[in-house]
C-alpha cells in the first residue's frame, strides 16, 4: 500500500485536505502531487462537496518542493553520477495538472496556511479561491535562491495579486513576508490570531458551502479570463456567462427567496 501523504476528512458540505508530512513542513514530493490532485479530483466529483479547505499537518502549510524526492534530486546532491534531473518535465508532469484541477474546481477552494508557506507551497495556497493565514504564517518566494523561477502558477499569480513591481520584490529577493503584510498588500484574504484561524476557516467555508457555488466557480473563471481580454470582449463573456445562470435553479431559487423575503437553498454545482 502508499503511503497516505493527504487526509480527508468532511463537516457537512466542507470537505477538508490536509498536507501530511508534518516532520518536512510538508514538503512535497512527487507522490504527494499526486495524491493532492486525485484528492481535488475526487472533492469535484463528489456531489455533497461544496466547498474545500486545504490546510499543512503541524507548524508549516507547505515548504515547497522536497529536494530529496528522486524524481527531482541531482547528482551532485545525491553524490553519483547520475545525469541532471529536467525540473521542467516535472513541473510540467506534477504541478501543472494540480494548479490547473485547482483552479477548475467547480466550488470555492479556501487555503487555511498554519505555517510558513515557501516556494510551490506559497503558490499553491495562492491559487486558491480564498487564503487565511495565521498571523505567525510567512510566505517565502524562495525559487530566485537556489537559481531557480517561480512555478506552480506564481508567474501568473503574483502580478495579479500584487502588481508587477511588487511581485518581482518578492521573487527576485525571496525575502520572508509576513501573513500580516501580506494581507496588507492584497496578497491574502485576510490574516487571523493563529488560535482563531481554524474557526474563522470553518465558518467561512460554511457560509461559501451555503451559497451558490456554481455562480461563485463561474465568476472565478470570468475573473480570470478578464485579464487576457480587454473590456468589450469582457462584457460580452459576461452576458454569455450570465444567460447560463439564469437559466439555473439557483437563479430561480434565489430569485424567490429574494421575493419571499427568506434565506435561499441552493442546490446547483
Amino acid at each position: 500500500m502508499h503511503e497516505s501523504l493527504i487526509e480527508h476528512t468532511q463537516e457537512g458540505a466542507v470537505r477538508a485536505l490536509r498536507l501530511f508530512r508534518p516532520a518536512l513542513l510538508n514538503a512535497t514530493t512527487c507522490a504527494m502531487l499526486v495524491q493532492l490532485r486525485e484528492a481535488f479530483e475526487a472533492a469535484a466529483a463528489d456531489a455533497s462537496v461544496r466547498c474545500v479547505v486545504l490546510t499543512g499537518a503541524g507548524r508549516g502549510f507547505c515548504v515547497g518542493q522536497d529536494l530529496n524526492d528522486p524524481l527531482v534530486r541531482q547528482a551532485e546532491a545525491a553524490g553519483d553520477d547520475a545525469p541532471l534531473k529536467d525540473l521542467g518535465h516535472v513541473v510540467a508532469q506534477y504541478y501543472v495538472p494540480l494548479a490547473r484541477t485547482v483552479r477548475a474546481m467547480p466550488v470555492p477552494v479556501i487555503a487555511a496556511v498554519n505555517g510558513v508557506a515557501a516556494g510551490a507551497g506559497a503558490n499553491l495556497a495562492l491559487g486558491c479561491d480564498l487564503v487565511v493565514a495565521a498571523e505567525s504564517a510567512n510566505f517565502i518566494q524562495a525559487f530566485a535562491k537556489i537559481g531557480l523561477v517561480p512555478d506552480c502558477g506564481g508567474s501568473w499569480l503574483l502580478p495579479r495579486l500584487v502588481g508587477r513591481a511588487k511581485a518581482l520584490e518578492l521573487a527576485l529577493l525571496g525575502d520572508k513576508l509576513s501573513a500580516r503584510e501580506a494581507e496588507r498588500i492584497g496578497l491574502i484574504h485576510r490574516c487571523v490570531p493563529d488560535a482563531e484561524l481554524t474557526d474563522t476557516v470553518s465558518q467561512l467555508a460554511q457560509r461559501l458551502a451555503q451559497g451558490s457555488v456554481r455562480a461563485m466557480a463561474e465568476t472565478r473563471k470570468l475573473m480570470d479570463a478578464a485579464g487576457l481580454l480587454d473590456f468589450n470582449t469582457a462584457l460580452v463573456a459576461e452576458a454569455a456567462a450570465q444567460s447560463q445562470a439564469g437559466f439555473s435553479a439557483d437563479y430561480a431559487e434565489g430569485a424567490a427567496a429574494f421575493m419571499a423575503k427568506r434565506a435561499p437553498r441552493f442546490e446547483d454545482r
